[in-house]
């Protein structure tokens, strides 16, 4: 029976009881559980069921690496599904139910998989879906679908919130145990800004329980003395509760804080997603143990040997009154050990090497525990609970040669390093054959931009399992780490270990080495996902000879745990398959994150109203109040235009543009990407960006400019400024600022991190207005402060100064072909500025307009706008932009795509003018067709409209598009069918239908 031992429990607090709920029953846990010994101390052995065979399955494991006891945890805005019981902090009103079965644990219709199980092999849903294919819809999917998943899906809105936060360091080292402690008292001395993250709610790792003594004392008083010390240290900070998730390139590393997991409804974010950058990682991330393949070895009640020291030791927590250890390894005989001092029974321990001599097994020895050398487990007996284990020989083929009554089982097949955090950015590993396990490689480390090790492993995570060892090892990285930050590590005196010395263990992948079928067949690697041993054998016998096909073929390694207990026994079993080396077979990849992350913690603030966040310019209250009809853009909400009491749209429209051309118009142009690119290599950076060349820039004037990705197609324009000798500000689209923003740090950050460029995007940093029309100047002369004369400010140009007693800086560019200027003033002053301009430009008939006035001028005019013009199919030649592309430049993103034969294709569609014969609007989106018909019967295309408008100024409707050969089909009348029937023809014409010679822009 598994219970609450009356004595012990080191993180417990008995005086403090916690009720809970598990499928519906009202238990009793205390203070320090977690929801896993709660349920063993409750007798709770059963606590789910596996996902194919639905068979029942037991905690394993008492950390991270389960890979069973998932719970639907919680209720309505508070429900999570798949959360491990075993690192679940008990608390009051708890609620938790075991995960899939129906309709209920103990009685699931699900089992039934158990027994066809011979049918159901590993793959074989690639050979049984296959055929007849007419049954996929019909039978074969909607079973498929109803059993994938496990848990329940949530239905009611997250009740909590969550944060993000930000953190820099030099060292930041990643687990609380002694090992992370050492490297952080090490790296901390040196004066290192140290920042220290456990997973878990207490520092010090498996030490403790393990009956470490460090410098002559206790383990747990040494980590206490550690602490004190870290504490007094100002450079560095403590995080418990706080896992790591990945590394990524630059010392970038996520973390996972867990703020009020164990206090919900307090007020406080239940997570906090931790942006962390460091100058160098240390991972001191422990050790996880292995389970051994034997048959029957997923009834509950088979549980790591270690997890079962921690529920003893750390809970007072029984699994069983009587059981049997079987290991490989002298560090299991402190389980058994730990077990009989607690006052239970360990009636054998079957050890599968030839000979126990070690300190550890003679104590078990004194303390009256049987050993049973040179042995193993031919089976499990029980079903939802052990009741005995069959006993056999290691060498044999499992003749059962005596059976043993007992409760539990602690099994363990050696430990594996947490190699994970290490890999994640590209850390190799070497197997280390005397441990049975890969540990990181020193001599492969993952880099930064400079060749040196980002990532440095220390202790059990660098496979130094010894306690003296890992303290060894942890000192060492710490200092390494420090002084390749360019700080002085003081000497120190290392702390000495005092631990039973280890015998070697002996690598065992299957137990009996010699069992036959019958016994492989009930062998499990993956618990979770009900991978055997048979399994991957028989992936090895249909020539899955690739780890990463096996993996895919058995679904081995690919449950909620990714495989961190079954990998390396499932590795070994493929080896000796294919009579190849472990290092052979190689190992799978590790992926972010190390467990699981809610989706709650990734998101953040990001939900509800502020998902997306709608983006309001500093005039925006103004536009309202002026009763602005608002179109989205992006994230932004620009005016599309201002209608007038008893006015349609197209009427307002009409009135603005004509207003704008005769007299003057202000336009809200603050939504404009604004990004400065500052630093000795911004021009260099710039010139591969851009198709143009932007280091030749004179400081002062303004170049338009266009960005296309690699393989050639437009992305973005905008005009550039050169604002120093170092500084350059890109103006974007609207909708383009984030986007070409974060292409920017893409490529800085993984293609060029040598080069010195540093980016800002500053958009909602400045307001700006374009101030549009023949009255533009005169507006700005009577606004005072500043010369913007032809001759002082001409076309191209932009200059800082003062206008109307506001800072600002003045672009003379255009985008409606008349007198324009654009104006930036710091966004605080956005709207006064902008109230000033209406006020002193009423005399003018400044009048407001909005963004479809705009794109009608610019149509007017033939200039191009993104996303219309371009849908990510279009290079700039075919909008006859050949001439913003340099001719002088070795390369730029986009240069060699665009060399490529298709896009260098002279039958390429290019943009023309498109003046209707009658003079109204191509329907948006029309196709012109051509004579003929194509291979499915419908008629043969020529082109298509990209932008079509009745035009106030022309009063015609223009439109403009993309044409088959459209430069040299001037005059030619082609033909755009309507929806609905009929047809608009259409004369190609230049695309530039107003003020050609731009003498209106450049007055």
């Amino acid at each position: 029976m598994s219970t609450r031992l009356a004595n012990g429990g080191r993180l417990i607090d008995r005086s403090a009881t916690k009720d809970f709920f598990f499928n519906g029953r009202r238990l009793r846990g205390v203070l320090g559980d977690t929801l896993a010994s709660a349920l063993l101390a409750n007798d709770q052995v059963m606590v789910g069921r596996s996902f194919k065979y639905h068979r029942p399955r037991g905690i394993v494991a008492s950390g991270g690496e389960e890979p069973n006891a998932l719970m639907n945890m919680g209720v309505a805005g508070r429900f999570e599904p798949n959360q491990r019981a075993t690192t679940t902090e008990l608390f009051d009103g708890l609620t938790a139910e075991s995960q899939n079965h129906w309709p209920s644990l103990d009685l699931d219709v699900g089992v039934v998989n158990n027994y066809l199980a011979r049918f159901l092999p590993g793959g074989f849903y690639y050979k049984t879906f296959m055929y007849p294919r007419a049954a996929w819809k019909t039978l074969f999917e909607p079973i498929v679908r109803q059993s994938a998943g496990l848990g329940k899906v949530p239905q009611d809105r997250d009740a909590d919130r969550y944060e993000q936060a930000y953190a820099f360091c030099d060292v930041l080292v990643v687990g609380g145990g002694i090992a992370g402690l050492q490297a952080a008292l090490v790296a901390g001395a040196s004066g290192a800004r140290v920042l220290l993250l456990e997973q878990t709610a207490h520092w010090g790792g498996r030490a403790p329980v393990d009956d470490v003594r460090i410098d002559g004392i206790d383990a747990e008083y040494w980590v206490t003395s550690a602490l004190q010390a870290l504490g007094k240290m100002p450079n560095v900070t403590l995080r418990r509760r706080c896992m790591a998730a990945g590394v990524y390139d630059h010392g970038y590393v996520l973390a996972d804080e867990k703020l009020a997991d164990h206090t919900p409804g307090d007020g406080r974010p239940k997570h906090r997603l931790w942006r962390i950058r460091a100058g160098k990682i240390v991972t001191a991330t422990g050790a996880i143990e292995r389970p051994l393949s034997f048959a029957g070895n997923d009834i509950p009640g088979v549980m790591l040997a270690s997890a079962m020291r921690d529920y003893v030791v750390n809970f007072a927590v029984s699994p069983g009154d009587r059981t049997v250890l079987v290991t490989n390894n002298d560090d299991a005989y402190r389980t058994a050990i730990a077990l009989v001092k607690a006052g239970l029974t360990v009636p054998l321990i079957v050890d599968a090497r030839p000979e126990a001599t070690g300190a550890l097994p003679t104590e078990a020895r004194a303390l009256g525990i049987r050993i049973a050398t040179g042995h193993g487990i031919a089976k499990v007996k029980g079903g939802k609970r052990v009741t005995g284990v069959a006993i056999c020989a290691q060498a044999g083929e499992g003749t059962v040669l005596e059976e043993v009554a007992c409760e539990a089982v602690a099994m363990s097949g050696g430990w594996s390093p947490v190699v994970h955090l290490w890999s994640h950015c590209g850390g190799k590993l070497i197997w280390d054959a005397a441990q049975g396990h890969f540990r990181p490689d020193a001599s492969r480390p993952a880099t930064t931009h400079d060749g040196s090790a980002m990532v440095l492993a220390a202790g059990s995570a660098n496979g130094a399992l010894q306690a003296g060892a890992v303290l060894a090892d942890a000192a060492k990285a710490g200092a390494d780490a420090a002084q390749a930050l360019g700080f002085a590590v003081k000497a120190g005196s290392l702390p000495q270990a005092a631990a039973a010395d280890e015998a070697p263990m002996l690598p065992v992948w299957m137990m009996p080495q010699g069992a036959g079928p019958k016994l492989r067949m009930k062998m499990w690697l993956d618990f979770q996902n009900d991978v055997k041993v048979s399994d991957v054998q028989l992936a090895a016998r249909e020539g899955y000879e690739s780890v990463e096909h096996t993996k895919r073929y058995t679904t081995l390694g690919m449950a909620t745990d990714q495989g961190k207990l079954s990998n390396i026994n499932g590795l070994a079993v493929l080896a000796q398959a294919l009579n190849e080396d472990i290092p052979q077979v190689g190992t799978t990849t590790f992926r972010p994150p190390y467990t699981p992350v809610t989706f709650g913690a990734l998101a953040g603030e990001a939900r509800g109203e502020i998902f997306q966040p709608l983006r309001r310019t500093p005039m925006h209250g103004w536009h309202e109040a002026h009763g602005a009809y608002f179109e989205p853009v992006g994230l932004w909400r620009r005016p599309y235009c201002y209608p007038r009491p008893g006015e349609r749209h197209a009427q307002a429209v009409q009135r603005e543009v004509n207003n704008t051309r005769q007299r003057l118009g202000l336009l809200d142009a603050s939504t404009l990407g604004k990004i400065i690119v500052k630093g000795p290599d911004a021009g260099r950076f710039l010139d591969m960006l851009y198709t143009g060349v932007m280091s030749t820039l004179p400081v002062g004037k303004c170049r338009y400019g266009l960005m296309c990705n690699e393989n050639g197609f437009l992305s973005d324009d905008g005009v550039v400024a050169r604002i120093s000798d170092d500084t350059w500000l890109c103006h974007t689209t609207s909708g383009g600022a984030d986007r070409i923003h974060g292409w920017m740090e893409d490529w800085l950050q993984c293609e060029w991190g040598d080069w010195q460029v540093y980016t800002a995007n500053v958009t909602e940093q400045y307001a700006q207005v374009a101030v549009v029309g023949p009255n533009a100047r005169k507006l700005l002369e009577k606004m005072g402060g500043m010369d913007v004369s032809k001759d002082a400010l001409p076309f191209m140009q932009w200059a800082d100064g003062t206008l109307g007693g506001f800072g600002c800086r003045v672009y003379r560019i255009s985008f409606s072909g008349e007198l324009s200027y654009e104006i930036a003033v710091p966004a605080g002053q956005g709207l006064a500025f902008w109230q000033a301009l209406h006020d002193a430009g009423a005399e003018f008939g400044a009048m407001p307009y909005g963004t479809e006035a705009l794109h009608i001028m610019r149509a007017e005019k033939g200039f191009i706008m993104i996303g219309d013009e371009t849908d990510g199919t279009v290079i700039p030649q075919d909008l006859n932009l050949g001439w913003a592309i340099s001719k002088k430049k070795a390369d730029f993103l986009g240069k060699r795509g665009q060399e490529r034969s298709f896009l260098a294709d002279p039958d390429r569609w290019t943009l023309v003018g498109l003046e209707t014969v009658d003079g109204s609007v191509i329907p948006d989106g029309a196709i012109a067709v051509a004579a003929g018909l194509n291979g499915n019967g419908q008629r043969n295309t020529q082109g298509r409209v990209t932008s079509t408008y009745y035009s106030p100024t022309l009063k015609r409707g223009i439109a403009m598009g993309l044409v088959k050969n459209g430069a040299q089909r001037l005059g030619e009348v082609i033909e755009f069918p309507k929806v609905g029937g009929g047809s608009v023809w259409a004369k190609i014409v230049d695309q530039v239908f107003f003020d050609k010679e731009g003498e209106k822009q450049n007055v």
